[in-house]
């Protein structure tokens, strides 16, 4: 499956990504954990790129959960690092894909310096327009949408269907139309709960450093099958 193949038809604006499967393809390489995230960096970068080249608007990437503290402190620490060391280590990447950098998630408990690389890759990048790519970093949906709650109270302001998610970290943010899982689970982990009301879902058995481009064209060909009736009769 190649981009030509699904130009034809209507590509998603937003997809969301859990990139699972880091750990387990490392383990069964008998290379540490942090091997498999490295790996991983790579994967998704050749996504992110393949993605832009089909005209995809929004990808929303899973990188780091509001659960993921509970890992061992080493896995944490690389993790960490990993997104410090990458965020505007990436800038010729971002500027030649057209690429802007956004974020959701609770920014608070982060360690300094990742604030400040997230912030900094958010304003190298603002003007970049072909894709945005959000990095849902300790982010969590419920988390999310306890933070734009309280918000909205703090304001007095009622909840509605409008009001919330103008209170999220990216308003402007669209539903996500299709969540591709990695690595053979089959649930969402907390992942874009509010935006993922009408999406398509797609789990894919292959652990997120073997995931290719052509597997990701593959799938947004069977997204672009299937019949949207967003709870209606067509």
């Amino acid at each position: 499956m190649t981009v030509d193949d699904i130009a034809k038809r209507a590509v998603p604006v937003h997809v969301g990504i859990i990139m699972d499967g880091n750990g387990r393809w490392a383990q069964h390489k008998k290379l540490p954990r942090t091997a498999g995230h490295k790996e991983g960096l790579e994967t998704a970068k050749k996504i992110i790129t393949a993605a832009a080249d089909a005209g995809i608007k929004y990808v929303t990437l899973y990188t780091f959960s509001t659960e993921n503290w509970k890992r061992t402190q080493e896995e944490v620490g690389f993790l960490m690092g990993l997104i410090t060391k990458h965020l505007r280590a990436e800038y010729d990447f971002y500027k030649k894909n057209g690429i802007r950098i956004r974020h959701i998630g609770d920014t608070k408990a982060l360690p300094v310096e990742v604030q400040r690389e997230m912030a900094a890759a958010e304003k190298d990048t603002v003007e970049f327009t072909r894709m945005t790519v959000v990095l849902a970093i300790n982010y969590g949906g419920r988390d999310e949408m306890l933070r734009a709650f309280q918000k909205l109270a703090a304001q007095g302001t009622a909840a509605t269907e409008t009001s919330v998610p103008a209170a999220f970290d990216i308003p402007e943010l669209p539903d996500a139309d299709l969540i591709i899982r990695t690595g053979g689970e089959k649930r969402l982990s907390n992942f874009l709960l509010w935006h993922s009301a009408y999406a398509e879902l797609i789990f894919s058995e292959t652990l997120w450093p073997d995931y290719t481009n052509e597997e990701f064209y593959a799938d947004i060909a069977e997204y672009q099958s299937r019949n949207r009736r967003f709870g209606g009769v067509k």
